[in-house]
C-alpha cells in the first residue's frame, strides 16, 4: 500500500483474507514512531475512503516482534 510505504521506518505490509469476511493486515516498522504514524494515516484513509464499506470499525493492536524467520 503506497500510503504506508511512505512512512519512515517502513519494513513490510501484509494483507490476509482469513475467510468469512474477516481480513487482517499487518505492517512492520523499524520503530514505534513509524508504527504510530502508519496507524494515523491508515485511520484517516479508512475514515475518508472505506468507512461505508466496512460493517465494523477496524481494531488496532500493536506490539514488538518477538520472533521471525
Amino acid at each position: 500500500m503506497p500510503l504506508l510505504r511512505q512512512v519512515p521506518g517502513f519494513v513490510a505490509y501484509y494483507w490476509v483474507d482469513a475467510g468469512e469476511g474477516v481480513m487482517l493486515s499487518t505492517s512492520v516498522y523499524e520503530d514505534r514512531a513509524g508504527a504510530d504514524e502508519s496507524v494515523r494515516r491508515a485511520a484517516d484513509f479508512v475514515r475518508d475512503e472505506l468507512a461505508s464499506l466496512l460493517p465494523h470499525p477496524p481494531q488496532v493492536t500493536a506490539g514488538p516482534v518477538v520472533a521471525g524467520g
